[in-house]
């Protein structure tokens, strides 16, 4: 970026500059992460009014900022210092509106000072949005620059679990056990799918504790069916499984329990979910600035799969990514690009690639072995010589073992800020795993994932 101020000696009175400026929802977002207000009405999706229309109102500190902008580039440029603004707001502005700003020098004053009036202006009604007055120090050293970088930004939008939430609030609701939703955040996520009219819960457990859970937050549970068990949390799964083979439920969530008390009694070969094929974790990933939802598999049922478990693996989550859209294309991961006998995990992805190039596994591209770097990115994938349709453009991440699942699938949240919809697969239906550290729009985006893969296997 070419930079160059203009000096106290080089101003004179009606001097004036300007930058006209398109305010974008990311915008908003940004401006709320740097000021720590998150007052909704200035955010792209909430709707205060309740009017059925976000309001996305550009907040007023915002277009102060703009001035800033114009006053520390253009006039006087870098080196200028504030003393004092003014602002009087006579409009709004909203994401989507192009501005001007402008800034003209009213008077040179003792001490290197400028008095400036400021305005901000709306393109096209030629609405005023802002006046004032700045008083400035302005630089008595010239400065040019050319090399002048800021690093580029990256906004977690969650834009492809909104994509997949608009494409499973216009679904029938899903009905779904829900089992044992005795505390706040198991009990809430339920309540906010419902809200969306993603899910129809069905409360299994202890009532006494799930109403109290329903009166510390507040909610109204009345409208919802609850089956009351007091026998364990077992015994909540297994009502769970007969619920989903009488057919009221057609997914099944897990509340404020283990995992392996959720699963134990949907593994039994009499009455549990079995279809044939082995339970196995995938998260379906929203990570900011890919193209596309990362899908991460098996990250935390299958702690050492072998081979035939690894092709389960591989199936439920091709079958997963078909009922969301996506062309499945499953890199196998381990830590080279090639066969090496001493690492077991290359050997696993070539058979892989192998058995899904003879049909064993159906409906994407199997490849690997593949390390981290040449399965999602292009560029070190021809680095490597890599060739087909995987290398560099992998959406689903095989990994070895639990222990690197686990591992990947934290450091894009943690590292990577990216949002989770946990799922367990290979059940007669989709079994939706929250865990108490999981946001509202994880727990929204499990219950969509579950909702179009429950819909789109029951048109294939």
């Amino acid at each position: 970026m070419h930079m160059v101020n203009r000096t106290f000696d080089e101003i004179a009175a009606g001097d004036s500059a300007e930058i006209r400026r398109l305010v974008t929802p990311d915008d908003l977002y940004v401006f709320a992460a740097a000021s720590g207000n998150y007052n909704p009405m200035h955010l792209p999706n909430a709707d205060t009014d309740g009017d059925g229309h976000p309001e996305q109102i550009t907040p007023g500190m915002f277009l102060g900022a703009l001035i800033s902008g114009v006053l520390g580039t253009q006039l006087p440029g870098p080196g200028t210092l504030y003393l004092r603004q003014t602002l009087d707001f006579h409009a709004r502005a909203h994401a989507g509106d192009e501005l001007v700003c402008r800034v003209t020098v009213l008077e040179k004053c003792a001490g290197n000072v400028l008095r400036l009036g400021t305005e901000i202006r709306r393109t096209g009604d030629d609405a005023l949005l802002l006046s004032g007055e700045a008083e400035v120090q302005a630089p008595t050293v010239k400065f040019r620059r050319d090399d002048i970088e800021v690093p580029g930004l990256i906004v977690q939008r969650h834009r492809h679990f909104d994509a997949l939430l608009d494409r499973a609030r216009p679904l029938p609701a899903l009905p779904t056990a829900v089992v044992c939703p005795d505390d706040a955040n198991s009990l809430g996520g339920a309540l906010l799918a419902a809200r969306e009219s993603l899910i129809t819960p069905i409360l299994i457990g202890k009532a006494a504790a799930i109403r109290t859970a329903a009166a510390e937050t507040g909610a109204d549970i009345s409208g919802f069916e609850l089956i009351d068990v007091t026998s364990g949390d077992a015994a909540a799964s297994a009502m769970a499984c007969k619920l989903v083979h009488e057919g009221r439920a057609a997914a099944v969530m897990k509340g404020h329990l283990h995992t392996e008390d959720l699963l134990r009694p949907m593994l039994d070969r009499d009455t549990g979910l079995r279809i044939g094929r082995r339970f196995t974790h995938i998260f379906v990933m929203d990570v900011p600035g890919q193209p596309q939802p990362v899908i991460v598999t098996d990250a935390a049922i299958n702690i050492a799969p072998d081979l035939t478990t690894k092709m389960d693996i591989c199936q439920n989550a091709i079958d997963l990514a078909l009922s969301l859209g996506m062309e499945p294309r499953v890199g196998v991961l381990s830590a080279v690009e090639t066969v090496t006998p001493a690492i077991q995990s290359s050997i696993d992805a070539a058979l892989l690639s192998k058995m899904a190039e003879r049909g064993q596994i159906r409906g994407g591209l199997v490849d690997g072995p593949l390390a981290m770097d040449n399965a999602v990115d292009i560029g070190a994938a021809r680095t490597k010589g890599l060739q087909g349709g995987v290398a560099g453009r992998a959406n689903i991440l095989v990994v070895p073992d639990i222990d690197a699942g686990n591992m990947l699938a934290k450091q894009l949240a943690f590292i990577s800020h990216a949002e989770g919809a946990g799922l367990v697969m290979g059940a007669r239906v989709p079994v939706i795993l929250n865990s108490r550290s999981d946001s509202p729009m994880s727990r929204l985006a499990s219950c969509a994932v579950a909702a179009l893969h429950h819909f789109g296997a029951a048109r294939a």
